[in-house]
């Protein structure tokens, strides 16, 4: 039988490593930032090198394994086993000064995620789940939250980057739900936001057209949290919403609607 607990606590070293690298950066005269795809697709020096620590770490303890990350793209893709990086998820806000940012890291195994790993260094906010051993936040077990009345939910979302191009863009979604509950949080990180449902932090989430790299860890720590996932775009990769089971279909409904 495989021990995960190994990639846990790699994955855990390789976080805050990361996070170093962000913390060195964050609100610095010293930070360079270009645009990818858009203007409201950035890119900063932050990104580049916290990846790079990544990659460079895998690399020497794991050199079989493949990576998929989103500044480097594929390498080793053969393998049956991925390491799935996000090495700044909330760019954005980092790039803003704005403190809800952090790195994600899972492993697969067969495409399976085993291993998940969201750290939000200026936070020092730590989560982490191994597969069927629950989720943890700075070292305590955590669970999604017990509330069971939909109209005091308060759930997270985002808006995608293509928005003005884009009619696909969520905001009729988010008009849809937003009457019904207490409030909607815009975090700006998809691995946050389905770290803290894993938490009991925010009761559900949702959004539309994300990447791999987005929500392969988080996803792992919501549900070993205890909150259901579900694909809302069949056709669409990572489309997803995660809440408690207690308002899973009350959100759902809403969405679905």
């Amino acid at each position: 039988m495989i021990d995960y607990n190994e990639y846990l606590e790699y994955a855990i070293c390789m976080a805050k490593l990361a996070g170093e690298v962000h913390l060195k950066y964050f609100r610095s005269d010293n930070l360079s930032m270009q645009t990818k795809i858009n203007d409201y697709d950035v890119v900063t020096a932050a990104d580049k090198e916290s990846e790079s620590v990544i990659i460079e770490m895998i690399r020497s303890k794991y050199p079989n394994h493949g990576i998929i990350a989103e500044e480097s793209g594929v390498i080793n893709e053969k393998s049956e086993w991925n390491w799935i990086i996000d090495p700044l998820d909330g760019t954005t806000n980092f790039s803003q000064g704005l403190p809800v940012f952090c790195v994600s890291i899972a492993l697969e195994y067969k495409g399976e995620t085993i291993v998940g790993v969201v750290y939000a260094a200026y936070l020092d906010e730590l989560f982490y789940a191994i597969k069927g051993m629950g989720a943890f936040f700075n070292g305590k077990k955590i669970s999604c939250s017990d509330k069971n009345n939909f109209s005091e939910s308060v759930l997270a979302t985002g808006v995608p980057y293509d928005k003005l191009e884009n009619s696909d863009n969520n905001l009729k979604e988010i008009g849809a739900v937003a009457p019904y509950v207490r409030g909607i949080r815009r975090m700006g990180s998809a691995a946050i936001d389905l770290a803290y449902v894993g938490g009991g932090f925010l009761d559900g989430y949702w959004e539309l057209n994300l990447k791999h790299w987005d929500v392969a860890a988080g996803q792992l720590i919501a549900l070993e949290g205890g909150a259901i996932i579900k694909s809302i775009r069949p056709d669409r990769n990572y489309s997803i919403m995660a809440a408690s089971p207690l308002i899973y279909h009350d959100l759902l409904g809403k969405l679905m609607g």
